[in-house]
Protein backbone atom coordinates (compact mmCIF):
# COMPACT_ATOMS: atom_id res chain seq x y z
CA UNK A 1 0.00 0.00 0.00
CA UNK A 2 1.11 3.69 -0.75
CA UNK A 3 0.39 4.99 2.04
CA UNK A 4 1.12 8.72 2.23
CA UNK A 5 2.98 8.38 -0.67
CA UNK A 6 3.08 11.82 -2.00
CA UNK A 7 5.45 12.79 1.26
CA UNK A 8 9.09 13.70 1.01
CA UNK A 9 12.11 11.60 2.07
CA UNK A 10 14.16 12.74 5.13
CA UNK A 11 16.62 14.96 4.26
CA UNK A 12 20.41 15.35 4.97
CA UNK A 13 21.20 17.89 7.58
CA UNK A 14 24.07 20.66 6.07
CA UNK A 15 25.98 23.14 8.38
CA UNK A 16 24.79 26.56 6.82
CA UNK A 17 26.85 27.65 4.01
CA UNK A 18 27.84 24.61 2.96
CA UNK A 19 28.25 24.03 -1.00
CA UNK A 20 26.22 21.38 -2.48
CA UNK A 21 28.49 19.60 -5.24
CA UNK A 22 27.34 20.85 -8.79
CA UNK A 23 24.73 22.89 -7.18
CA UNK A 24 24.20 26.72 -7.31
CA UNK A 25 25.29 28.14 -4.09
CA UNK A 26 24.01 31.33 -3.05
CA UNK A 27 26.34 31.97 -0.07
CA UNK A 28 25.61 35.86 0.57
CA UNK A 29 22.93 38.31 -0.32
CA UNK A 30 23.87 39.25 -3.59
CA UNK A 31 24.19 35.82 -4.71
CA UNK A 32 20.39 35.02 -2.86
CA UNK A 33 19.29 38.02 -4.83
CA UNK A 34 21.00 36.96 -8.14
CA UNK A 35 19.32 33.37 -7.79
CA UNK A 36 15.74 34.41 -7.01
CA UNK A 37 15.61 37.01 -9.77
CA UNK A 38 16.80 34.00 -12.22
CA UNK A 39 13.15 32.15 -10.99
CA UNK A 40 10.18 32.49 -13.01
CA UNK A 41 7.25 32.86 -10.84
CA UNK A 42 3.58 32.77 -12.20
CA UNK A 43 0.63 34.46 -11.13
CA UNK A 44 -3.10 34.14 -11.01
CA UNK A 45 -4.67 30.80 -12.13
CA UNK A 46 -2.13 27.59 -12.41
CA UNK A 47 -2.79 24.04 -13.67
CA UNK A 48 -1.62 21.05 -11.82
CA UNK A 49 -2.33 18.70 -14.77
CA UNK A 50 -0.65 16.02 -12.70
CA UNK A 51 -3.63 15.99 -10.30
CA UNK A 52 -6.34 17.87 -12.74
CA UNK A 53 -6.68 20.81 -9.88
CA UNK A 54 -6.04 24.32 -9.99
CA UNK A 55 -4.95 26.71 -7.81
CA UNK A 56 -6.66 30.63 -8.16
CA UNK A 57 -3.94 32.88 -6.13
CA UNK A 58 -4.95 35.86 -6.65
CA UNK A 59 -2.56 38.85 -5.16
CA UNK A 60 -1.40 37.15 -2.36
CA UNK A 61 0.79 34.51 -3.57
CA UNK A 62 2.95 33.36 -6.61
CA UNK A 63 4.00 30.12 -8.08
CA UNK A 64 7.12 28.17 -9.10
CA UNK A 65 6.36 25.26 -11.30
CA UNK A 66 8.27 21.73 -10.42
CA UNK A 67 11.75 23.33 -12.00
CA UNK A 68 11.79 26.28 -10.49
CA UNK A 69 10.36 25.13 -7.24
CA UNK A 70 13.36 22.08 -7.08
CA UNK A 71 15.83 24.73 -7.64
CA UNK A 72 14.87 26.35 -4.73
CA UNK A 73 14.48 23.26 -2.44
CA UNK A 74 17.23 21.66 -3.50
CA UNK A 75 20.06 24.42 -4.67
CA UNK A 76 18.66 27.39 -2.42
CA UNK A 77 17.89 25.64 0.76
CA UNK A 78 19.86 22.18 0.02
CA UNK A 79 17.08 19.69 0.25
CA UNK A 80 17.99 16.12 -1.23
CA UNK A 81 16.71 15.59 -4.95
CA UNK A 82 12.87 15.03 -4.82
CA UNK A 83 10.40 14.53 -8.17
CA UNK A 84 7.30 14.18 -6.34
CA UNK A 85 6.96 17.82 -6.15
CA UNK A 86 5.52 19.64 -8.28
CA UNK A 87 5.80 22.96 -7.01
CA UNK A 88 6.32 25.91 -4.55
CA UNK A 89 3.34 28.67 -3.55
CA UNK A 90 5.68 31.76 -2.22
CA UNK A 91 3.66 34.39 -0.44
CA UNK A 92 4.27 37.55 -2.18
CA UNK A 93 4.76 39.54 1.94
CA UNK A 94 7.70 37.90 2.57
CA UNK A 95 10.52 37.36 -0.23
CA UNK A 96 12.11 34.55 -0.44
CA UNK A 97 15.69 36.25 0.76
CA UNK A 98 14.06 37.50 4.16
CA UNK A 99 15.14 36.30 7.20
CA UNK A 100 11.52 35.20 7.78
CA UNK A 101 10.23 34.00 4.38
CA UNK A 102 8.24 30.49 4.04
CA UNK A 103 6.52 29.05 1.17
CA UNK A 104 4.37 25.63 0.35
CA UNK A 105 5.51 22.61 -1.09
CA UNK A 106 3.11 21.25 -3.39
CA UNK A 107 2.81 17.35 -4.28
CA UNK A 108 0.09 14.90 -5.07
CA UNK A 109 -0.83 11.32 -4.12
CA UNK A 110 -2.94 9.40 -6.68
CA UNK A 111 -3.61 6.32 -4.03
CA UNK A 112 -7.18 6.71 -4.79
CA UNK A 113 -10.48 8.22 -3.28
CA UNK A 114 -10.43 8.95 0.85
CA UNK A 115 -13.53 7.76 2.33
CA UNK A 116 -14.32 10.20 4.78
CA UNK A 117 -16.90 8.94 7.00
CA UNK A 118 -14.68 8.51 9.42
CA UNK A 119 -14.00 11.90 9.93
CA UNK A 120 -17.16 13.19 12.58
CA UNK A 121 -15.55 10.38 15.09
CA UNK A 122 -11.89 11.15 15.12
CA UNK A 123 -11.19 11.77 18.42
CA UNK A 124 -8.14 14.58 17.89
CA UNK A 125 -7.09 14.54 21.44
CA UNK A 126 -6.92 10.57 21.64
CA UNK A 127 -5.06 10.93 18.58
CA UNK A 128 -2.75 12.96 19.97
CA UNK A 129 -1.53 10.95 23.26
CA UNK A 130 -1.53 8.24 20.85
CA UNK A 131 1.09 10.00 18.85
CA UNK A 132 3.08 10.86 21.49
CA UNK A 133 3.50 7.59 22.96
CA UNK A 134 4.84 6.22 19.85
CA UNK A 135 7.36 8.56 19.95
CA UNK A 136 10.18 5.94 21.68
CA UNK A 137 9.54 3.62 18.77
CA UNK A 138 9.57 6.22 15.99
CA UNK A 139 12.67 7.83 17.33
CA UNK A 140 14.71 4.66 17.46
CA UNK A 141 14.04 4.53 13.71
CA UNK A 142 14.77 7.87 13.42
CA UNK A 143 17.91 7.37 14.81
CA UNK A 144 19.00 4.40 13.37
CA UNK A 145 19.12 6.42 9.81
CA UNK A 146 20.49 9.40 11.87
CA UNK A 147 18.69 11.65 12.96
CA UNK A 148 18.35 13.56 15.71
CA UNK A 149 15.53 12.50 18.31
CA UNK A 150 11.98 14.30 17.24
CA UNK A 151 9.39 14.81 19.84
CA UNK A 152 5.45 15.79 18.84
CA UNK A 153 4.66 18.69 21.32
CA UNK A 154 1.09 19.51 20.59
CA UNK A 155 -1.35 20.99 17.52
CA UNK A 156 -0.46 24.12 17.12
CA UNK A 157 -3.64 23.98 15.21
CA UNK A 158 -6.13 21.40 15.72
CA UNK A 159 -7.14 19.14 12.81
CA UNK A 160 -10.24 20.29 10.77
CA UNK A 161 -12.50 18.65 8.21
CA UNK A 162 -14.36 20.50 5.96
CA UNK A 163 -17.08 17.75 4.88
CA UNK A 164 -18.76 20.23 2.00
CA UNK A 165 -15.22 21.33 0.39
CA UNK A 166 -13.43 18.39 1.19
CA UNK A 167 -10.49 19.87 2.80
CA UNK A 168 -8.40 19.31 5.39
CA UNK A 169 -6.17 21.17 7.45
CA UNK A 170 -3.86 21.00 10.86
CA UNK A 171 -0.68 22.52 12.36
CA UNK A 172 1.68 20.43 14.92
CA UNK A 173 4.27 21.71 16.95
CA UNK A 174 7.72 20.14 17.36
CA UNK A 175 11.11 19.82 19.08
CA UNK A 176 14.36 18.46 17.87
CA UNK A 177 16.56 16.92 20.69
CA UNK A 178 19.48 19.38 21.77
CA UNK A 179 17.96 22.45 20.07
CA UNK A 180 16.59 25.68 21.11
CA UNK A 181 13.08 26.39 20.18
CA UNK A 182 10.57 24.32 18.12
CA UNK A 183 9.12 24.10 14.72
CA UNK A 184 6.01 24.32 13.68
CA UNK A 185 4.86 21.99 10.47
CA UNK A 186 1.38 23.18 8.69
CA UNK A 187 -0.54 20.97 6.81
CA UNK A 188 -3.39 21.46 4.12
CA UNK A 189 -5.01 18.56 2.29
CA UNK A 190 -7.79 18.50 -0.16
CA UNK A 191 -9.38 15.19 -1.40
CA UNK A 192 -10.08 14.28 -5.06
CA UNK A 193 -11.78 11.58 -6.87
CA UNK A 194 -8.22 9.78 -7.77
CA UNK A 195 -6.18 11.00 -4.51
CA UNK A 196 -5.75 14.50 -2.80
CA UNK A 197 -3.53 17.50 -2.81
CA UNK A 198 -1.17 17.97 -0.18
CA UNK A 199 0.44 21.31 0.51
CA UNK A 200 3.13 21.83 3.51
CA UNK A 201 4.85 24.75 4.89
CA UNK A 202 7.40 25.02 7.67
CA UNK A 203 8.52 27.10 9.86
CA UNK A 204 9.70 28.33 12.95
CA UNK A 205 6.82 28.76 15.91
CA UNK A 206 7.60 32.44 16.35
CA UNK A 207 5.64 32.33 12.44
CA UNK A 208 2.83 30.76 13.70
CA UNK A 209 0.72 33.95 13.73
CA UNK A 210 1.69 34.26 9.53
CA UNK A 211 1.92 31.12 8.41
CA UNK A 212 -1.74 30.62 9.52
CA UNK A 213 -3.35 33.25 8.27
CA UNK A 214 -1.32 32.30 4.92
CA UNK A 215 -2.49 28.86 4.92
CA UNK A 216 -5.82 29.76 5.34
CA UNK A 217 -5.92 32.25 2.82
CA UNK A 218 -4.75 29.36 0.19
CA UNK A 219 -7.44 26.74 1.38
CA UNK A 220 -10.15 27.85 -1.05
CA UNK A 221 -8.06 28.85 -3.98
CA UNK A 222 -7.48 24.85 -4.43
CA UNK A 223 -9.96 23.08 -6.28
CA UNK A 224 -10.03 19.91 -8.59
CA UNK A 225 -10.92 20.04 -11.87
CA UNK A 226 -14.19 19.06 -13.65
CA UNK A 227 -14.63 15.04 -13.51
CA UNK A 228 -11.43 14.92 -10.60
CA UNK A 229 -13.88 16.16 -8.09
CA UNK A 230 -14.80 14.05 -5.11
CA UNK A 231 -18.01 14.12 -5.83
CA UNK A 232 -17.01 12.26 -9.39
CA UNK A 233 -15.72 9.25 -7.80
CA UNK A 234 -17.14 6.63 -9.32
CA UNK A 235 -17.15 3.21 -7.02
CA UNK A 236 -17.36 0.71 -9.73
CA UNK A 237 -14.02 2.01 -11.73
CA UNK A 238 -12.11 4.16 -9.15
CA UNK A 239 -10.01 2.94 -6.53
CA UNK A 240 -10.53 3.67 -3.33
CA UNK A 241 -7.55 4.34 -0.62
CA UNK A 242 -7.14 1.60 2.03
CA UNK A 243 -7.27 4.82 4.32
CA UNK A 244 -9.33 7.55 5.90
CA UNK A 245 -9.12 11.03 7.58
CA UNK A 246 -7.53 9.49 10.52
CA UNK A 247 -4.39 8.24 8.88
CA UNK A 248 -4.10 11.64 6.73
CA UNK A 249 -3.45 13.50 10.49
CA UNK A 250 -2.20 10.70 12.32
CA UNK A 251 0.81 10.05 9.96
CA UNK A 252 2.84 7.94 12.86
CA UNK A 253 0.44 5.04 11.53
CA UNK A 254 2.62 4.86 8.67
CA UNK A 255 5.98 3.83 10.86
CA UNK A 256 3.72 0.44 11.06
CA UNK A 257 3.31 -0.08 8.34
CA UNK A 258 7.04 -0.20 7.33
CA UNK A 259 6.87 2.84 5.59
CA UNK A 260 9.18 5.17 8.17
CA UNK A 261 10.83 7.20 5.03
CA UNK A 262 7.48 8.83 4.24
CA UNK A 263 5.70 9.85 7.24
CA UNK A 264 5.29 13.02 6.31
CA UNK A 265 8.22 14.36 8.61
CA UNK A 266 10.23 17.21 7.49
CA UNK A 267 13.96 18.13 8.27
CA UNK A 268 14.20 21.88 8.85
CA UNK A 269 17.64 23.85 9.76
CA UNK A 270 18.00 26.86 11.08
CA UNK A 271 21.48 29.15 11.62
CA UNK A 272 20.52 28.71 15.42
CA UNK A 273 17.98 26.54 14.76
CA UNK A 274 17.84 23.19 14.22
CA UNK A 275 14.51 21.96 14.11
CA UNK A 276 12.32 18.91 12.50
CA UNK A 277 8.74 18.60 11.34
CA UNK A 278 6.22 16.76 8.91
CA UNK A 279 7.26 15.63 4.79
CA UNK A 280 8.66 14.78 2.88
CA UNK A 281 7.71 18.83 0.50
CA UNK A 282 5.34 18.65 0.56
CA UNK A 283 6.52 21.65 3.20
CA UNK A 284 8.17 22.72 3.50
CA UNK A 285 10.91 25.42 4.06
CA UNK A 286 13.63 28.33 4.72
CA UNK A 287 15.85 31.00 5.56
CA UNK A 288 18.96 31.34 3.48
CA UNK A 289 19.41 34.58 5.34
CA UNK A 290 20.28 34.08 8.42
CA UNK A 291 18.11 30.34 8.54
CA UNK A 292 18.96 27.78 6.63
CA UNK A 293 16.23 25.28 5.76
CA UNK A 294 16.45 21.68 5.42
CA UNK A 295 13.95 19.48 3.39
CA UNK A 296 10.36 19.54 3.28
CA UNK A 297 6.88 16.42 3.97
CA UNK A 298 2.92 14.64 6.05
Amino acid sequence: MKLLSSLLLFATLLPPGLALAGSDDPTDQTDASAFVASLRFKEGEISIPEADAKLRLGNDFHYLDKADARRVLESFWGNPPDDTVLGLVVPRSTPLTDDRSWAVVVTYSDDGYIADEDAARIDYDEMLADMKAADPEFNEERQKQGYEALHLIGWAAQPHYDATHKKLYWAKELHAEGVDGNTLNYDIRVLGRRGYLSFNAISAMSDLGAVRAGMQSLLPLVEFDQGARYADYDASRDKLAGYGIAALVGGGLAAKAGLFGKLGIVLLKLWKLVAVAFVGLVALIGKLLGRKKKAVVN
